[in-house]
């Protein structure tokens, strides 16, 4: 064999392992996005209807304080039980780590109480839930929720609600779940009134990486840049869109350009206080574990932030924010119209 017929061999060769070694899950960052058609699921309720939004859970061994606060954490999931919501919405950071079997174990466990009353559960993930190999980690996830066939995002119809579940681990404003998520913007049913969209990583918080009161996190570009599309959108809805995130483990409210968003993460990781803006319309320098409690009816809902202190070694509830959220006015009216 001459040395340029080795030559082409030898590349030859190079060419088919590089294909092989591509075709290896998890070689390429490609191949832990999601390449299918997400789930479409819908809940059978009428408004006037009641759910529950909140996240940063971190269902975990009990006995290890570092990783949350256990005891609110159990008092949050039976005080959400009594509630009776029509289902539970999840920010995010349900367990400490994913990858993690004692953790789910400790989900199963704790939550039990809500399989008995059959309330059903709709989960975003979380940067937690992610921990330690993915597919690991995702299978821990998705074996807790068949119902979403492996789907990272999807969505959700419950009555005159349209729920828009993101994975903040993947491009939300760009790549397949952008194109999906424009899409599902794009053909919202005329007898919806309020679009609901749940991601983990908020697009607006007061919080800070800086971690000035040893906690916090800072708004990254991707949800600023999904809170710009958002607000662009609303400027021309006729439905309203409402955002619920975690990630910052404390309870906040924002409004931009007629977008309404929360962070609710105060479902038992270690709260912190936060450095708030002046014009937050939320304002509290304590720290916040709490549940949100969304009743919605036609063309109104209102956001009450349940808050729990355990402080006195007494579970005491207050509610220290509520908000009333309507349809866009013009929608309203050409309704009222007809």
């Amino acid at each position: 064999m001459n040395s340029r017929r080795y030559t082409l061999v030898q590349a030859a060769s190079l060419v088919v392992a590089a294909a092989m070694l591509l075709a290896l899950p998890g070689c390429t960052k490609k191949s832990s996005a999601q390449t299918f058609a997400p789930v479409d699921l819908q809940v059978d309720v009428k408004a006037p209807f009641r759910f529950i939004a909140y996240g940063d859970t971190r269902f975990h061994d009990p006995k290890d304080t570092d990783a949350a606060n256990p005891l609110v954490r159990v008092a949050l999931v039976q005080a959400i039980a009594e509630a009776n919501p029509a289902f539970v919405c999840f920010t995010g950071d349900i367990v400490y780590n994913g990858y993690d079997k004692d953790d789910w174990k400790v989900w199963d466990s704790e939550t039990s109480g809500w399989r008995e009353k059959k309330i059903p559960i709709y989960p975003t993930l979380g940067n937690h839930d992610l921990h330690g190999k993915e597919e690991v980690a995702l299978g821990n996830y998705f074996q807790r929720f068949p119902e979403l066939n492996n789907s990272r995002y999807y969505s959700l119809r419950a009555a005159n609600a349209l729920v828009l579940v993101l994975d903040s681990s993947l491009d939300e404003d760009s790549g397949p779940q952008g194109q999906w998520l424009a899409d599902k913007l794009n053909h919202v049913p005329a007898d919806v009134d309020f679009v609901f969209l749940m991601f983990h990583h908020p697009p607006y918080t007061s919080s800070s990486d800086d971690r000035k009161y040893g906690g916090g996190h800072s708004a990254r570009p991707h949800e600023q840049a999904l809170a710009k599309i958002l607000q662009d959108r609303q400027a021309h809805a006729r439905f309203r869109i409402v955002v619920f995130s975690g990630h910052v483990h404390n309870y906040e409210r924002h409004e931009h350009g007629g977008v309404t968003y929360f962070v609710s993460g105060g479902g038992a990781a270690h709260a912190y206080p936060i450095e708030r803006a002046a014009d937050d319309p939320f304002q509290s320098k304590e720290v916040n574990y709490h549940y949100l409690l969304v009743e919605v009816d036609q063309k109104q809902l209102k956001v009450t932030m349940n808050r729990l202190d355990l402080t006195s070694g007494k579970a005491v509830w207050t509610q220290p924010d509520s908000v009333k959220i309507s349809v866009p006015a013009a929608a309203a009216a050409h309704a009222a119209g007809h």
